[in-house]
């Protein structure tokens, strides 16, 4: 008895006599009760107070019960709905079901058989919610749990790239500051949310693959022999083996394998030239090279941000995609306001 006090149903009817003997079988039942003789005037409560139940009349002045059914599925899911109709309307009635309405009642009423029926519907009712209310639950343990892979993903990736710059320590940084301008300069161009999250992770990764390159190579305090580029030249495409284990998303997988591919053409590791080479990874070559040129390596010192920008541009078309160079110039001024770490500012 309890548990059906609980339970609100709102009666609708436009005549008295039928909410009068519906009311008091389901209040004598144990059920809560409000009734209405018009659908503006059921709506109104509906937006009032949650009920479980509406019961309605199909056929009433102005709006019918077909619009109430309507309005409830849409704007109240959580509410079951049952139609009451004369005998020779049962057609309607079970289209209604159509509708979504969970059954229907035919007048002269049984009282017996209403309060089964709508002990039924309410039983299927508080299933279908406890149902939905699982589901959500589930659906947050379920983002929760992929949040806390996503953050220990995350930390196996920096230490990686952690590794790589013990390794190398000419690279401290490196792939942070990658990071922020490829980031930088993909939100410059429109790119979506997602999008921008590839470029910071395949950002945070392109150079994993140099974990594969002697530290002798990687260290050497002056320009590489042909046969010294050659291996560093394969850290591209064994970045992409290193993190195919751990990287799903074939997009930053293929930023990280082509990064060093040139737009004009004879690039690394495929030779391919303008769009065909993913945009992820023609971001990633423009903010890869400015890196380079403003930090000191083991044979030359490092550019001024002035200098390395006219390399830039005089690579515009040919190592560098065009429009890619013009969004970071565009935007570089944000430079002086991100946190770059150990960029020199030599004038």
């Amino acid at each position: 008895m309890g548990e059906k006090k609980r339970k609100k149903i709102l009666i609708v009817d436009d005549e008295q006599t039928v909410r009068d003997v519906l009311n008091r079988a389901l209040v004598e039942a144990g059920y809560e009760c409000v009734v209405a003789s018009r659908v503006d005037e059921a709506l109104l409560a509906l937006q009032q107070e949650r009920f479980n139940l509406v019961l309605s009349d199909i056929l009433m002045p102005e709006k019918t019960g077909i619009d109430l059914l309507a309005a409830v599925t849409e704007n109240h899911p959580e509410t079951a709905v049952m139609m009451v109709t004369a005998v020779s309307d049962t057609e309607t009635a079970v289209n209604t079901l159509k509708m979504g309405a969970y059954d229907y009642l035919t007048k002269p009423f049984n009282l017996e058989e209403v309060c089964i029926s709508v002990g039924r519907v309410l039983d299927k009712q508080s299933l279908e919610v406890a149902n939905r209310e699982y589901r959500d639950h589930l659906e947050q343990k379920v983002e929760r749990q992929t949040e806390k892979l996503r953050d220990t993903f995350m930390g196996a990736i920096r230490a990686l790239a952690d590794a790589l710059e013990a390794k190398d320590a000419y690279t401290h940084g490196h792939s942070e500051r990658v990071t922020i301008i490829a980031v930088m300069i993909s939100e410059a161009i429109g790119m979506t949310g997602e999008e921008v999250e590839k470029v910071r992770l395949a950002g945070t990764v392109h150079d994993i693959g140099k974990i594969g390159v002697p530290e002798k190579v990687l260290n050497k305090p002056a320009r590489l022999t042909d046969e010294e580029f050659e291996q560093v030249k394969i850290h591209s495409e064994l970045g992409e083996d290193i993190l195919r284990n751990l990287v799903s998303d074939p997009d930053v997988l293929s930023y990280v394998r082509h990064h060093h591919e040139r737009f004009g053409g004879g690039g690394y590791p495929d030779g391919l030239s303008a769009t065909a080479i993913p945009i992820g990874a023609r971001l990633l070559a423009v903010a890869d090279a400015f890196d380079a040129m403003i930090s000191d390596r083991p044979y030359r010192d490092s550019l001024s941000q002035e200098k390395a920008c006219q390399q830039l541009m005089s690579n515009r078309g040919s190592q560098f995609d065009p429009d890619i160079v013009d969004a970071f110039m565009c935007s570089r001024d944000k430079l002086a306001i991100c946190p770059l770490p150990n960029i020199p500012r030599a004038g």
